[in-house]
């Protein structure tokens, strides 16, 4: 990890820590990498929360006009392919959960199969490496944005 982190609490610093290697290790298709890094997101509280703000940054960014349903299907069909050949265990429905979770738009009441956090933890990774690739931006620039986010949100709450 080359951005250090000491001036957020440690429960971010290690989501913050264990993001950059799952992200990393995603963008080399390192699965031996990528397992321990994903451990780690799974045991971190909260983990989900700041990889949604970072999906839904990487979607304005990459959609300033806005999303439609096309856009959607392109994303998801774009990481399920791109990370199929190194991770076939990778599940469709739950990028399209944390795709619409990003948005605002998810109900986990309306799911008949909502993905656990583990689920959540294994994909947000492979998500995040796909869209930062059209961004050229380094995944320090909206983890930062996204903490910066969830302090705002827990202040004013």
């Amino acid at each position: 990890m080359t951005t250090t982190w000491r001036h957020l609490p440690a429960p971010a610093r290690e989501i913050a820590a264990a993001a950059t290697e799952a992200v990393v290790a995603a963008r080399e298709r390192d699965a031996g990498a990528y397992e321990p890094a994903v451990e780690r997101l799974t045991a971190a509280d909260r983990a989900g929360l700041v990889l949604g703000g970072v999906v839904r940054l990487l979607l304005e960014e990459t959609h300033p006009d806005g999303l439609d349903g096309d856009d959607v299907r392109l994303v998801l069909e774009r990481c399920v392919r791109s990370t199929a050949p190194w991770r076939p265990d990778v599940d469709p429905h739950v990028l399209l959960v944390l795709l619409a979770s990003s948005l605002g738009v998810y109900d986990p009441g309306d799911d008949d199969a909502p993905p656990d956090p583990a689920a959540i933890a294994r994909h947000a990774p492979l998500l995040v490496a796909d869209l930062l690739a059209a961004t050229g931006r380094p995944l320090a620039d909206y983890l930062a944005a996204a903490f910066a986010e969830v302090a705002r949100t827990e202040l004013h709450d």
